[in-house]
């Protein structure tokens, strides 16, 4: 019987059917679907964390980097969409690129899709460790960095491990509730300022060029994970609709949610006298500018839980990715066991986790603080997304040609992301940034020497698939 991703009919490499990969089949629905890239972009998180530091660069202009921003991950998503309406996998862009690119550009594109969820993912356990010790200053008498980190990264591994459905409706209520409460506090300032239209902003006022420039790549950041939906290809529910719906929708809302926000806070700050480029606490300020200082403290706890819900997601993405990796004799076979009563692979999640809180322990040891290590492991994490949407973007016009459907447009869009991607990377690398971030591309393209060597000695022991 023809199943819905039945891939091999499609056209594509042969993969691993969903009964044999052992995970749960069918049993998301399309919110908890969208639920998973939600999660990974924690758009809640961007107000607090990352757009101060946008408009540090772009000033006024912040809202057009967003924008900006916003253009170059549609056009990503719907180049994604297209596969995702043709093949459902656990192996996300990894599986896109091994049924049109070599083999050796597959293997790329998961291991640098696996490194960028795994920096994610301990990006967030700074990001934690920072707004938790900041929020709750008494905490790190009761739990030393290290302790908080490997209680949080275990309490991920047992979501991840016992069901799929609980993990995605515990992200996708708690993200919900920040974005809400959010969203409470950006409408009040936008009442209180009469709805009227801040023409400083549109006449970018005290911007500069280079400063929308790295803006721009900042803002990317915001946006990466949104395709982690297309891990689900086994358990979303029809996946050849919903995954792709769930990848442009995350890309859309979280982008008009971004603008929205940024354009709001600039505003905010404004009647305040203080400079939101360098706010740790941006919306405790304006929460108490407007007299809804109370929220301002639960949007902090709320911002921490959509951290962990980050976390929980990148995980669940990496397992999966693992998965595939392991039935293609990529990585070590036992990585393709999956729990019998759960239908979770939990070696691969546990495996993940490991891979998670391993940089973050070793950063405290060395007295790093928890923002350093947001920033670090997030920078870190840019490459490695980009360099997996590059692919994608190369890979789209082959995947259409062979099925007959090339067409002008589908060329301008692949070039467009293609260029996009390629520009937000050069944009990171140029000019140089301080130390120690000017030595992070160092680190990944060491990281993807070692995974190419990995390959090789793969290949040449015959323990891959064909």
């Amino acid at each position: 019987m023809t199943t819905e991703i039945d891939v091999k009919t499609a056209g594509i490499l042969s993969e691993p059917s969903p009964s044999t990969l052992g995970l749960r089949q069918h049993v998301l629905s399309p919110l908890e679907t969208l639920a998973q890239s939600i999660s990974t972009i924690a758009p809640s998180t961007t107000p607090l964390l990352t757009i101060p530091l946008v408009c540090a660069l772009a000033g006024s202009a912040t809202w057009l980097a967003y924008l900006l921003a916003l253009v170059c991950m549609v056009l990503m998503a719907f180049c994604i969409a297209i596969f995702a309406r043709d093949s459902a996998s656990p192996g996300s862009l990894y599986a896109y690129t091994r049924a049109t690119l070599p083999p050796v550009f597959a293997f790329l594109s998961a291991w640098a899709l696996l490194f960028a969820y795994i920096t994610t993912a301990a990006s967030m356990i700074g990001g934690m460790l920072n707004y938790s010790y900041a929020s709750v200053g008494g905490l790190a008498k009761y739990m030393p960095p290290m302790a908080f980190a490997i209680v949080v990264t275990g309490c991920v591994i047992w979501i991840a491990y016992r069901d799929i459905k609980i993990s995605a409706q515990c992200m996708l209520w708690i993200e919900g509730v920040t974005i809400c409460l959010i969203t409470i506090v950006l409408g009040a300032i936008l009442w209180r300022h009469g709805f009227h239209v801040d023409t400083a902003q549109f006449r970018l006022h005290r911007s500069s060029i280079p400063g929308v420039r790295l803006g721009v790549i900042l803002a990317v950041f915001s946006f990466v994970g949104f395709e982690s939906a297309t891990t689900l290809g086994a358990e979303a529910r029809q996946p050849l609709k919903t995954i792709p719906r769930a990848v442009v929708q995350s890309a859309l809302l979280a982008g008009f949610f971004f603008v929205a926000c940024s354009y709001t806070e600039v505003l905010g700050f404004a009647g305040t006298g203080l400079n939101l480029g360098t706010n740790v606490t941006p919306l405790r300020v304006l929460s108490s500018s407007i007299g809804l200082g109370p929220l301002g403290p639960i949007i902090d706890v709320g911002v921490m839980i959509s951290m962990f819900a980050c976390m929980l997601a990148c995980v669940i993405a990496s397992a999966r990715i693992l998965l595939l990796m392991a039935h293609h004799g990529l990585v070590h076979r036992h990585l393709r066991k999956t729990h019998s009563g759960h239908e979770t692979p939990w070696v691969a999640g546990l495996v993940a986790g490991i891979l998670v809180v391993l940089p973050a322990i070793g950063l405290m040891q060395r007295h790093v603080d928890g923002a350093d290590i947001y920033g670090w492991m997030g920078s870190l994490a840019v490459y490695g997304f980009l360099t997996a949407y590059g692919f994608v973007a190369v890979s789209l016009p082959v995947h259409l040609h062979r099925r007959g459907r090339l067409t002008l447009g589908a060329w301008l869009l692949a070039g467009a992301a293609g260029l996009a991607t390629l520009l937000a990377m050069l944009g990171s690398l140029f000019p140089v940034p301080p130390a120690p971030l000017r030595y992070l591309p160092y680190l990944y393209c060491a990281y993807l020497l070692s995974g190419v060597a990995w390959y090789v000695l793969s290949n040449r022991r015959g323990e891959l698939a064909a």
